[in-house]
């Protein structure tokens, strides 16, 4: 019975041991370039997505330091139709500005 015991404990400590490192893999995979995150993804067998913490991972590993109130960091792109550029600093302090990400069509 004393056998059986310690085999469980250490079977246990082996899963743990397992899972602790799938779970620091993920949130290295996570920090990495997104075209090498989401070819790891790509890849992820189905019921990783119910065992390992993705959310609170992602969160960590991708929330950057804004706190609300802060600042928004200056940034550069190309306007909808692509003849030009805009800076948020070009409109800092003049009129508000709105940042839509995703797509609505």
């Amino acid at each position: 019975m004393r056998k059986l015991y310690s085999r469980s404990l250490q079977a246990v400590a082996v899963l743990a041991m397992a899972y602790g490192l799938a779970v620091a893999g993920l949130y290295w995979v996570m920090c990495q370039p997104l075209d090498r995150f989401s070819a790891v993804m790509a890849r992820m067998p189905g019921p990783a997505f119910a065992v390992l913490p993705f959310v609170p991972l992602w969160n960590s590993a991708r929330g950057g330091d804004l706190r609300v109130g802060d600042m928004a960091p200056d940034f550069e792109l190309k306007t909808a139709d692509e003849t030009s550029r805009v800076r948020l600093s070009s409109s800092r302090g003049q009129k508000p500005v709105v940042l839509v990400f995703g797509s609505y069509t």
